[in-house]
């Protein structure tokens, strides 16, 4: 239980550590451009120090600019982590079922050795779903957030993302199309808004007076 537990740790912040400072470049340009399309022309033109002040101004008074901040930060590491930082695959249908257990049988040698690739699946899209609902909540869920309709939907959002990044895969042949893959992370995504919804309740109970 040790190693599995070490080999999770190691690897997810291994997979956070790669990206980190290239997520935060790409979501900070990204949230400029944000600032570009929503504000007024008399806010422009006045150098890049003004633009600087301006960015951190917005990320330290609006709540929205900062949730949409942590979103786009979030989308670039699951990009970073499924389609931009992967290797050319000949066949990427050499692993159509995927990994299923925490173990898998190693082709060279035989033997069983340990993966966690199940449970990083499985983490992956949580923290997006929560990002997802926490941004878009009433556009998604509307005033009254139900349990049922929240585990619904993120079920069916993220099965319609991972859906896309495994076929960006299988056509771009950065790594291999696996329905294992889609299977855990669709599950992480229903774990997510579950969880979004117990801490909407939680959050809802604490500020009423």
């Amino acid at each position: 239980m040790k190693e599995i537990i070490r080999s999770i740790i190691t690897n997810v912040l291994t997979a956070l550590y790669q990206p980190f400072w290239f997520a935060v470049l790409l979501s900070i340009t990204f949230m400029f451009l944000y600032l570009y399309a929503r504000s007024s022309v008399s806010e422009g033109g006045r150098g890049y120090k003004e633009a600087a002040k301006t960015w951190l101004r917005h990320f330290k008074n609006d709540p929205e600019f900062r949730r949409l901040f942590f979103f786009v930060f979030y989308i670039t590491m699951i990009l970073f982590r499924t389609l931009v930082n992967r290797n050319m695959w000949l066949n990427p249908l050499s692993d159509v079922m995927g990994g299923w257990w925490i173990y898998k049988e190693d082709s060279k040698t035989g033997e069983m050795v340990l993966t966690t690739e199940c449970i990083e699946n499985l983490i992956l899209f949580l923290p997006f779903t929560i990002l997802l609902f926490w941004n878009f909540r009433k556009r998604l869920l509307g005033e009254t957030v139900r349990l049922g309709k929240t585990f619904c939907l993120s079920m069916g959002i993220v099965f319609l993302c991972s859906l896309s990044i495994e076929f960006l895969q299988l056509f771009l042949r950065l790594g291999t199309f696996q329905l294992s893959d889609l299977c855990y992370n669709t599950l992480g995504g229903g774990i997510g808004g579950i969880l979004y919804f117990a801490g909407h309740k939680l959050t809802a109970k604490i500020s009423v007076p």
